[in-house]
């Protein structure tokens, strides 16, 4: 099959965590695919009152994926705009900011050391790596200096990857999303969709596409991604006359806040490899059903991974695998409940059959 092993690799990477205000769990499966290309972050104290959780699904490579695992999260709380609490800027700008840290001399190095060979832009292996002597980068103050090398006109990855994030401060839950990985809430039982799946068949998408000059051809961005939007994947944003939210392919993530209340029950974060086999009601009913006898939540991710794995390759099921469970504890000192205000949603929590596509029995 070319793209897919021969046996599915079911060996699972999984962290449990918590702070005084949620717990979280965490797993990520390779499957049939020939590669990993998805990673994740989880930081439950980011700082002393704000927790980030994000899933990375990488296409054409890893290195993107990893790139945005490792620095996405410190672009956020170095921006201003999340000083002064404005969290959902800071997120939307650090988006943005990756493309342009992954150019140039420093990027490509860096990319190369979180890639493999076979990625598209390495071409050497770890130790060939050029890297700058510590006086050209002396005095610099720029949180991400400009380096001299081989690859100063090195224009950006040709891979790609989603990238969906959930930030928790007190009550106020923001999620931010660019690609189609998905973040769901819970809410007493009912799933709400948090962020939309960045598809060619949005017609938003569609617009921002042939007004900057591309196309949808066979249901991919010019005829190559199925997503609209990407960190990475610079080949399509090369035009210069358009700013970054402009482009055939943005990293723009769509920002979506939501006030937590006591009827919130958890959150999960997933990448597309999830949501294609199971409807966002499906995989919160089901985390509510483990819930009752499982109580360690990368277990129950690692659940989902053998409900919605194939049993040959090819087709749906197929894909790597990642989900965060993040639920939230009670507080018994905290207000009325809210339940009768929905989190806004961009698409129906349901797939349109109704129907459970994981193939479980």
């Amino acid at each position: 099959m070319g793209i897919y092993l021969s046996t599915p690799k079911t060996d699972k990477l999984s962290e449990d965590g918590e702070n005084e205000n949620l717990r979280y769990g965490l797993s990520s499966m390779q499957g049939w695919r020939t590669s990993m290309e998805d990673a994740h972050a989880a930081y439950p104290d980011l700082d002393c009152s704000t927790s980030f959780f994000g899933v990375y699904d990488g296409h054409g490579g890893q290195a993107v994926s990893k790139f945005c695992a490792k620095y996405l999260h410190q672009q956020v709380i170095k921006h201003e705009a999340y000083s002064s609490g404005d969290i959902g800027t800071a997120i939307q700008k650090s988006f943005l900011r990756l493309d342009e840290m992954m150019c140039g001399q420093r990027g490509w190095r860096e990319l190369a050391i979180l890639g493999d060979k076979r990625d598209q832009f390495s071409g050497m292996m770890e130790g060939l790596i050029w890297s700058p002597r510590s006086s050209e980068t002396k005095g610099q103050t720029d949180d991400w200096p400009v380096e001299e090398g081989p690859h100063s006109n090195y224009e950006g990855p040709t891979c790609g990857s989603t990238a969906c994030v959930a930030v928790i401060r007190n009550n106020q839950l923001v999620v931010a999303n660019s690609g189609d990985s998905r973040c769901v809430i819970s809410r007493k039982g009912q799933a709400y969709n948090l962020s939309k799946d960045h598809k060619p068949d949005l017609e938003t998408e569609k617009e921002r596409i042939s007004k900057a000059g591309g196309f949808i051809h066979c249901g991919r961005v010019n005829g190559t991604l199925n997503l609209t939007r990407a960190i990475g994947d610079m080949e399509l944003k090369k035009d210069k006359s358009l700013p970054a939210e402009k482009q055939i392919l943005t990293a723009n993530p769509d920002i979506n806040l939501v006030e937590l209340c006591e009827d919130d029950d958890f959150i999960v974060l997933a990448c597309d490899g999830i949501w294609d086999c199971m409807s966002s009601q499906q995989l919160v009913d089901f985390v509510l059903e483990q819930l009752k006898t499982e109580s360690k939540l990368s277990t129950i991710c690692e659940k989902v991974f053998e409900r919605c794995l194939a049993p040959t390759s090819g087709g749906e099921g197929c894909d790597n695998m990642t989900m965060i469970l993040v639920q939230f504890k009670k507080n018994p000192n905290s207000g009325p409940s809210t339940s009768d205000q929905q989190p806004s949603s961009d698409q129906p929590s349901e797939s349109s059959d109704g129907k459970d596509k994981s193939g479980a029995n």
